[in-house]
């Protein structure tokens, strides 16, 4: 059995389980959300760059909201693959931990090979769902949000696809929306004080060098590092909690303490729950 013994858990010792994972392994989560990371900072200092030496051009060239357009879609294909592939690697680690199994960043990263597809889906199908839900103000939005916190780690631990994968997390996750708020709230009070700490400062040096072109080219990619020097620290934190999160609710729901007990090669097996979803 791993160190961390599975059994029901309160949220505070979620919470406290995701850091303790969080500080044991702290290089090998910080590996797996830097090196794709640093793809994205790469991009975008390069975009910085690149928007710098036409600031000049702008006003006589017609190409150059060609170039942004450009520019915005292959910044968002770079993120996308930097996103599911530290978000995947990320649960793959932790539930090789979880599990007791060794890890490491190459295996956790190569793991997501052949998976990018299917978790793109769940990805693009869950901000859908999200989105539509925000339609109906803020409170169904973030409820719906919290119901389908466990779909990534759902899609990736049972090679669930995109739709069922959404109709898992909002199984396991009935009646436990309030739990995933607290770890969201959390999440998001920790990352925009790194932001303050590492990107702010910047922000405000830019603020008092509007005039100076190459001053603001300098603080701009200095705003870029540090936030994505914020962005790789905190990101671990809610990837490790949804991926404890889903085993503490398979733990309460369906025994899966008592069937890797039984049978450790069959536990990460999808189960059936008849439990409701949302679009069955």
């Amino acid at each position: 059995m791993p160190d961390l013994d599975l059994r029901p858990l309160s949220l505070g010792e979620i919470l406290d389980r995701t850091f303790t994972l969080y500080r044991r392994n702290f290089l090998l989560f910080f590996g797996i959300t830097a090196l794709p990371q640093l793809l994205v900072l790469g991009f975008n200092l390069c975009q910085v760059l690149f928007s710098g030496r036409l600031g000049t051009a702008r006003a006589t060239s017609g190409s150059f909201a060609i170039l942004w357009i450009v520019g915005v879609f292959a910044g968002l294909i770079v993120y996308l693959v930097a996103y599911l592939f530290a978000h995947g690697g990320s649960v793959y680690a932790v539930s090789d931990l979880y599990l007791g199994r060794s890890t490491s960043i190459g295996a956790s990263l190569r793991r997501m090979r052949g998976q990018v597809g299917t978790l793109l889906g769940v990805l693009i199908l869950n901000g859908l769902v999200v989105m539509a839900a925000f339609i109906f103000l803020i409170i169904p939005g973030v409820y719906m949000a919290c119901r389908l916190m466990t779909c990534i780690p759902a899609a990736l631990l049972e090679n669930l696809g995109p739709r069922t994968s959404l109709e898992r997390s909002f199984a396991l996750t009935r009646d436990n929306a309030w739990r995933a708020f607290v770890i969201y709230l959390l999440y998001f009070a920790i990352f925009y004080a790194m932001f303050f700490l590492f990107a702010f400062p910047f922000m405000i040096a830019l603020g008092f060098s509007a005039t100076n072109p190459a001053m603001v080219t300098m603080w701009t990619m200095f705003m870029q590092v540090g936030s994505s020097l914020a962005t790789i620290l905190v990101t671990p934190i809610v990837t490790i909690a949804s991926t404890v999160f889903y085993y503490d609710l398979r733990v309460r729901k369906e025994a899966f303490d008592l069937q890797i007990m039984m049978n450790p090669n069959e536990a990460a097996l999808p189960s059936s729950t008849g439990l409701p979803s949302i679009l069955s």
